[in-house]
């Protein structure tokens, strides 16, 4: 931090298992990443190449190597995994993890459907080789989980090999953990945290609403995912109290004294 501000709540330290913002690049150039990593390198831990865009980035491995001369993972989007699953490439898709040196895969059906015991041995056999991050919930809007299923299906796939499961809410933030119009399936979330401990889930989260209400439920160090790279910096203040949605959030934890 730039100054000493007393009364903010304790952000985890990186390398960090909770507090984790995953941003979304969907198409940035070099020169973008590194302007972005400039400013938000240090509060940046995950970054997803959403869905399939590493199929047509050029210079990926270029971009690739600036995240990790800057310390940050990187991961292909779950819409690749699925599109190499829907045309029998799976041994296709470890080649090219194992060509670009990916450290971390994501293992999703929000596109496709794949039985369930299926999804959670390809996580059993991807753990092998790399930390996998998998994804419950699907793309398709009319399609309706009920609580009870999320959470079976996020304790099948941490007990299959999951270092995190995903809730899925697409980059729009609008299915999934979310209604139509943005707002927060309340009653879901409350319902999957019964029974799945938090630091353990990454929520979906692009809006900032959305970003409020996950922050005011669960605390600085909540688990956030699928962030816009000029979304860092304004998502850091809202976990620190330091925006007007969680100002006030946060001092009911200190005592501070009266002047």
């Amino acid at each position: 931090m730039n100054y000493s501000l007393k009364y903010v709540p304790e952000r985890e330290a990186k390398p960090r298992d909770k507090g984790i913002t995953m941003v979304m690049d969907k198409g940035l150039s070099v020169n973008e990443i590194e302007n972005f990593l400039s400013v938000a390198g240090n509060h940046t831990d995950l970054v997803k190449l959403g869905w399939a865009t590493s199929f047509v980035t050029p210079n990926l491995q270029d971009k690739l190597n600036v995240y990790k001369d800057a310390g940050i993972p990187v991961y292909f989007g779950g819409t690749l995994f699925e599109a190499f699953i829907i045309r029998g490439q799976f041994d296709d898709y470890c080649r090219i993890l194992e060509k670009y040196k990916m450290e971390y895969a994501e293992v999703s059906d929000g596109s496709i459907t794949i039985p369930h015991d299926v999804k959670c041995e390809y996580i059993h056999k991807l753990k092998k080789n790399v930390t996998v991050i998998s994804e419950v919930g699907s793309k398709d809007d009319t399609v309706i989980i009920p609580p009870y299923k999320w959470i079976q299906l996020m304790q099948a796939e941490i007990d299959a090999g999951s270092w995190k499961v995903i809730a899925e809410a697409r980059e729009s933030g609008n299915v999934g953990l979310f209604r139509g119009n943005g707002e927060v399936r309340s009653g879901l979330v409350e319902e999957i945290l019964t029974k799945i401990p938090q630091e353990t889930i990454i929520w979906e989260a692009p809006q900032k609403s959305q970003q409020v209400w996950f922050v005011k439920l669960i605390g600085a160090n909540v688990n956030l995912g699928n962030i816009a790279p000029a979304e860092v910096i304004p998502l850091e203040t809202v976990r620190l109290g330091l925006r007007g949605d969680t100002f006030n959030h946060f001092l009911k934890d200190f005592d501070i004294p009266v002047m």
